[in-house]
């Protein structure tokens, strides 16, 4: 008995360490935002001498002509619509290959979950002159219109996962009280499948919203520049860099990410440990 004991503590004491070492980073980005440069190269200590605001008021104001209140506005119009159409059309899809027999189904399944072994780096040039023939460079139609068709193979296929843990004696019966296919999936699937679909729109909020390179492939006016973009302006190496400034717009950057994600926590770990269950 006391020797269970000893293990439970020992235990509790480790993860606690390991938490500590994980969350540091973003304890000392936090803390650093508050010191001046000279303070943040200078000194060892995590917490400031001072709490300096003037990091996060100049900051913000950019490169001047354009603010980080733009920035953030972009990246929200960027990321939103991409979100909600990423769970719209995947959520089409999914039903599709969960709930329907038709031809070559095995096959054109296989070959969407062989795009995830696609790198971006494969497809990005391709994807650019298709996208420049189309008109759509420096807007967020290169984010918008990929999610609206369901080109996300990671996300179809997690959602098909937990329609299949779903019995189809729901569909039967709701057969019976004269749904069709549609109404069987707005009003029996997706209330059910709430922890998956939050769970990839989480996931997709948080690409999206972290997504530096296909940004700057596809964005070139700074008026349409996201916040990843214009943390990235920010670090001018022809001058000295205002760091306790880049920190501070790093943690404003960070604040929605884990905001969506500790507030969708208990649909997020339901909903990635049941999509792997089939019924």
């Amino acid at each position: 008995m006391r020797s269970e004991s000893t293990r439970k503590t020992i235990t509790f004491i480790l993860m606690c360490l390991f938490g500590i070492v994980m969350i540091y980073p973003l304890i000392w980005l936090f803390t650093a935002s508050f010191k001046t440069n000279e303070e943040i190269f200078g000194s060892l200590s995590l917490l400031p001498n001072s709490f300096d605001w003037s990091g996060y008021i100049n900051g913000w104001k950019g490169s001047g002509q354009y603010t980080f209140g733009l920035f953030f506005l972009n990246t929200f119009k960027m990321v939103i619509p991409t979100v909600v159409f990423t769970i719209i059309s995947t959520t089409i899809v999914a039903y599709g290959f969960a709930r329907f027999n038709f031809p070559l189904k095995n096959l054109l399944f296989s070959l969407m979950i062989s795009t995830l072994m696609l790198p971006n780096a494969v497809v990005i040039i391709p994807k650019y002159i298709m996208f420049k023939n189309f008109d759509w460079l420096n807007s967020y139609l290169p984010f918008i219109m990929p999610a609206l068709l369901a080109t996300h193979a990671f996300f179809i296929f997690m959602i098909v996962q937990f329609f299949r843990g779903l019995p189809r004696e729901l569909d039967e019966s709701a057969k019976m009280d004269g749904c069709n296919s549609f109404m069987i999936l707005v009003r029996i699937l997706l209330p059910l499948s709430a922890p998956a679909l939050i769970s990839a729109g989480i996931f997709q909020f948080i690409w999206t919203w972290n997504d530096f390179f296909n940004s700057l492939i596809y964005i070139t006016s700074v008026k349409k520049f996201t916040v990843s973009l214009g943390l990235r302006m920010a670090l001018d190496n022809s001058s000295s860099t205002p760091w306790n400034q880049v920190l501070a717009m790093s943690v404003l950057a960070v604040i929605p990410c884990v905001l969506v994600f500790f507030f969708a926590q208990k649909y997020f770990v339901e909903g990635i440990a049941t999509t792997g269950i089939k019924g």
